[in-house]
């Protein structure tokens, strides 16, 4: 998890922490999640490089996407940007998720509030529906508190986390 580190953080921040490592760890084939600003910044991460023995039998083979944890965050960013230009195109409204399926695997991104993103990397083989299912109630109990203090905070234990590694 980026930011693990829990020394100096803010209730909120530790709870986000907390609803972050379940999704990963009590939803099979959920590989990595990411939390990202709407500027694109990561905010929570799970890390793909601890998955990998669990996630994936052969272990040459990346568990999430490849270098770090902010790959996938640049992923749900982009994905998220890309759906939004779309809709607003089409007249649809605001985007809600967004699944994309692959051969090795899906990425799904959800709209969590003031257009931070909630995204995650699943294996080919997960339930679909119980992945949206667990985003969804991730998003219901996170979206109330990530106000932009909390996201400036957990943007700064992020990049602290990045740059220790």
């Amino acid at each position: 998890m980026t930011a693990t580190g829990t020394f100096g953080l803010s209730s909120e921040a530790r709870n986000l922490q907390w609803l972050l490592g379940n999704l990963v760890e009590e939803v099979p084939g959920v590989r990595s999640v990411a939390v990202v600003s709407s500027d694109g910044l990561l905010l929570l991460s799970s890390d793909p490089e601890a998955q990998a023995q669990a996630a994936v039998p052969d272990a040459d083979r990346p568990a999430g996407p490849r270098g770090s944890s902010a790959d996938l965050a640049t992923i749900v960013s982009g994905i998220g940007s890309l759906t939004v230009g779309a809709a607003r195109l089409m007249d649809g409204g605001g985007v809600k998720q967004t699944m994309v399926a692959m051969e090795d695997g899906s990425v799904f991104v959800m709209s969590i509030s003031d257009g931070s993103l909630l995204g995650v990397h699943a294996t080919p083989d997960c339930d679909m529906s119980v992945i949206a299912y667990h985003m969804a109630l991730f998003v219901g109990r996170a979206g109330h508190v990530l106000t932009p203090e909390l996201r400036s905070e957990l943007a700064k234990s992020a990049q602290a986390a990045e740059s220790d590694r």
